[in-house]
């Protein structure tokens, strides 16, 4: 455990009683090495006239951008916001407050570019950008998980997560960037996925999967790696081939498209979901990565593109993959046309897991034996970008639907946390946003905080045992920071874990089991 304090359980989750200035202002993560940032088309260290082209910087997202300069002009100071932050909640520091963290890039906004703080700086609050205003954004824009709990909240609509992504494009811009994210996406960008895991090893890592799949159901259940002419590329977070509870959710989704009597593949080339540049706001760097999995999906010939379980990759791919790779759009790029005839549009492009999984599901294809999973009690946690950034199915609402009809369906206990914990106010994990490095476990721990609260509630009340989730970051933050606050690290499960637990598939040696039973 890390030299610092786990916060105590409140009696009733509320703003902080006492403000405590600083109180994590000596937290900031590793720098990125010049190396990470130069592959990523970043200065390898900070420029030597770093204010100015800081500043540059600032003008060109602030003209790029329209939204940017609102949400810098819009904020009145209600006070809306203050408490809805996880992070404040969680460390009792003031600038940890949306919008205080807001003001940070806000006040350096209005002395270079506004009137009254060229000339009456004090007057509004503006400050020039020094070496310490530059740290000070460094520390508390990483943070903020960018999970955007803030701007339901907002009279207006502040988006501070945008604002974050754009402090963290200009700290990049002059040679100031983040370790942890910048050299997974360099590792992304060369290998294919976050781990730098080769093709021979991931082949042999899948190989090992279907083995102990067949092992379980008596069947044999592939999991396909670079097979030409498959129907479905399955793009996954990488975390799903190596560690608990997502190496369970992966052989899920293997199990369903299996029944499903679908081909499928992954592929070798684009073998990675997540896409770190939208933590660090840098759009060009989210257009590398998008075009790998659009080279993939053209090489491999596909008719549909599926997305498993992870969070942000979920957004990235909803909101961004249309305008930075043309998948599902065309646009003027040749790739993306020619992609665009190659798949089939009387499906979603692309489509998520649980979309694919719930459509069977409706038609009646999937049988479930719920009573696999009766030691369990589940309750599931809404992650930020699916909740308050994407949608799945074809109306508002739908990301909290399909998952949790995914998990009423494999299980027969299961239990909803507090409501205004849940859905479009869900809680961040903690570790959301490019904070899932252990140089920040700290912030990580004390911003877990509120949903851990409403985990224990529904632990005291209803005897949960098991905290479902869909998204990548979500459970191995949580496997991390489960302990800190008494629970056990294997609390957390994959929502493809349970569905592929509980799914009898024809053949298998659970559907002659069950049979026998029955009959």
């Amino acid at each position: 455990m890390a030299d610092f304090q786990t916060p105590e359980f409140r009696q009733y989750p509320a703003i902080p009683n006492e403000l405590v200035e600083g109180a994590t202002a000596h937290l900031s993560p590793f720098v990125a090495k010049p190396n990470h940032q130069e592959q990523l088309g970043f200065p390898g260290e900070l420029v030597d006239n770093w204010e100015e082209k800081a500043i540059e910087k600032m003008g060109d997202l602030l003209s790029k951008y329209r939204s940017l300069r609102v949400y810098m002009d819009a904020c009145v100071k209600c006070g809306s916001c203050t408490d809805k932050c996880h992070y404040f909640q969680g460390t009792s520091d003031p600038k940890n407050m949306p919008v205080a963290r807001q003001d940070l890039m806000r006040s350096v906004y209005r002395r270079y570019f506004t009137f009254a703080g060229k000339y009456f700086p004090k007057l509004v609050g503006a400050r020039d950008l020094t070496r310490e205003v530059l740290d000070e954004w460094y520390s508390y824009f990483h943070q903020c998980s960018q999970c955007r709990r803030c701007s339901v909240f907002c009279p207006y609509g502040i988006d501070t997560a945008e604002i974050s992504m754009a402090a963290r494009e200009i700290m990049d811009s002059i040679g100031y960037g983040q370790k942890y994210c910048n050299e997974i996406l360099g590792k992304l960008q060369t290998i294919g996925n976050n781990l730098g895991l080769p093709g021979k090893a991931l082949k042999a890592t899948l190989e090992e999967f279907a083995e102990e799949i067949e092992e379980d159901t008596g069947l044999p259940v592939k999991i396909p790696l670079d097979q030409k002419g498959a129907d479905i590329l399955l793009i996954t977070p990488s975390a799903d081939f190596f560690a608990e509870p997502h190496i369970d959710g992966l052989m899920g989704y293997a199990k369903v498209f299996h029944e499903a009597g679908v081909s499928w593949t992954l592929s070798s080339y684009a073998s990675e979901a997540a896409n770190f540049s939208m933590f660090i706001g840098s759009y060009s760097n989210m257009k590398v990565v998008a075009e790998r999995i659009r080279k993939a999906a053209l090489d491999l010939g596909v008719k549909r593109i599926v997305v498993g379980e992870c969070g942000h990759a979920w957004r990235v791919a909803y909101s961004f993959w249309n305008s930075v790779a043309g998948i599902g759009s065309g646009g003027d790029d040749p790739y993306a046309q020619q992609l665009q005839k190659q798949l089939d549009h009387s499906y979603p492009i692309p489509q998520h897991i649980c979309e694919f999984t719930h459509d069977l599901l409706e038609k009646g294809q999937l049988r479930f034996d719920k009573s696999v999973n009766d030691s369990r009690t589940v309750t599931f946690h809404d992650s930020c970008n699916v909740a308050r950034g994407t949608r799945m199915g074809n109306y508002p609402g739908g990301q909290f639907d399909i998952p949790r009809a995914l998990i009423k369906a494999s299980c027969n206990h299961y239990v909803e946390m507090d409501q205004d914990s849940i859905k479009e106010k869900t809680y961040c994990c903690g570790g959301g946003g490019g904070l899932l490095t252990d140089d920040l476990m700290e912030i990580r721990v004390k911003g877990a905080l509120p949903r851990m609260e409403a985990l224990d509630e529904v632990v005291k009340d209803h005897g949960v045992t098991n905290l479902a989730a869909i998204c990548a970051i979500c459970k191995a933050q949580f496997a991390k920071i489960l302990p800190y606050y008494k629970f056990p690290m294997d609390m957390i499960v994959s929502t493809h874990q349970l569905v592929g637990e509980a799914l009898v598939m024809k053949g298998s040696i659970q559907e002659k089991d069950l049979d026998e039973e029955e009959g």
